[in-house]
């Protein structure tokens, strides 16, 4: 173990507290307080948070105002021409006005079910035997099935929901899996049938190359694999709670600042 490495992340760690929170997609569940709402709020948080963070920002305000401050609530009453009128002009990055209609159209018809993000995801974490990757191919798949069974699943779509199988680093579903499990002032702990331990780090470009530059990984590009290994090296450092470590590296690749 590099004891001088350690005492960097840890140090990093405990700077990058709430105080540090924006700007960064996290905010935004951040403002509720209803549980059921805060993961509602954070798993459509994660399914934009990639690009500029404050184009990130700027989408998510975007939509949480046609929601007009309850989230929940919209997802569970607006009828399905109410969303298409409301993000039928809505673009971010690669996913079109179609992509992002349908991914509210699916998010309707999935609480209208009676399910819940939670619910769902926990149904193929236990099919998989607690196996992450296989829970997070699980959980994507339903999804596109379910979008399939009204739209068109384009590439915008896939985009959204990468499957771990194929190899995709499955940064966006990571992250929301970060926010969900562990909890310290950031992350809220709500999902406890996951340990920490089993997380896996987030992987970004700036993920990517800071994990580079502190040796972290000897992969090139961003992948499955590259996370799974950035992930086993910093266990050295917390064997369980290695994901600890993931705002305060992002924020220091965003910020630009030295580690």
């Amino acid at each position: 173990m590099r004891s001088g490495l350690k005492e960097k992340l840890e140090y990093h760690y405990r700077a990058f507290d709430r105080t540090k929170l924006s700007p960064d997609p996290l905010e935004f569940p951040h403002r509720f307080s209803n549980p059921e709402e805060i993961e509602l709020v954070a798993f459509i948080s994660s399914v934009f948070a990639y690009g500029n963070v404050r184009q990130i920002g700027n989408t998510l305000e975007g939509i949480f105002r046609i929601m007009e401050g309850s989230p929940l609530g919209y997802i569970h009453k607006a009828k399905k021409e109410r969303i298409r009128e409301d993000f039928g002009g809505m673009k971010h990055r690669f996913y079109s006005p179609e992509d992002i209609t349908e991914f509210f159209l699916m998010l309707r018809d999935v609480y209208k079910d009676g399910l819940s993000v939670r619910l769902v995801f926990r149904k193929y974490y236990e099919e998989a035997g607690g196996d992450l990757k296989g829970a997070i191919n699980g959980f994507h798949e339903f999804i596109l099935g379910r979008i399939a069974e009204n739209g068109r699943v384009t590439r915008g779509i896939k985009f959204m929901f990468p499957l771990p199988e194929k190899g995709s680093a499955c940064k966006r579903v990571n992250l929301f899996l970060r926010w969900m499990v562990r909890m310290d002032g950031l992350d809220f702990g709500f999902w406890d049938f996951i340990p920490t331990s089993e997380l896996l780090i987030p992987v970004d470009t700036h993920i990517a190359r800071i994990a580079k530059s502190l040796k972290l990984t000897k992969l090139k590009n961003v992948s499955w694999k590259m996370a799974e290994e950035i992930t086993e090296n910093l266990k050295r450092y917390d064997k369980d709670d290695p994901v600890k470590f993931d705002f305060a590296l992002c924020h220091i690749g965003i910020r630009k600042k030295k580690f």
